[in-house]
């Protein structure tokens, strides 16, 4: 059973920053892309940030030019810098894996539990 564990989520004011960290249990090689999504109270699950296992990234507009997502190798961790944060971000934070299964090609989603990041005055 492959695990997901997001830490990293509080309150902190606008114009704030936190970092969100998703660490795996199965080496960070076996998924071919990690994936931070957020839902707001009230509203969909959206897609935040994107990192392939060949590096591409990929951002939303809405959070380009002030979340960074990165990974360590070594660690089997993502991360998610969000600096300057906006009320808007408040949400809970979610960490996917996705996971090829080499000898069928199946796409196996992984989820951690969610990590709430609050952005108030």
């Amino acid at each position: 059973q492959v695990q997901l564990v997001e830490s990293g989520g509080g309150l902190v004011q606008p114009g704030g920053s936190l970092r969100l960290s998703c660490a795996t249990s199965k080496s960070i090689f076996n998924f071919n892309s990690m994936t931070w999504y957020r839902q707001a109270p009230g509203k969909e699950r959206d897609l935040v940030a994107i990192i392939t296992s060949d590096g591409n990234i990929y951002y939303t507009d809405s959070v380009k030019g002030r979340f960074t997502i990165s990974r360590d190798n070594a660690k089997n961790t993502v991360y998610l810098q969000m600096n300057n944060l906006k009320p808007e971000d408040t949400a809970v934070y979610y960490c996917e894996g996705l996971e090829v299964v080499p000898t069928t090609g199946e796409y196996l989603e992984h989820w951690g539990q969610g990590t709430l990041v609050t952005v108030s005055s």
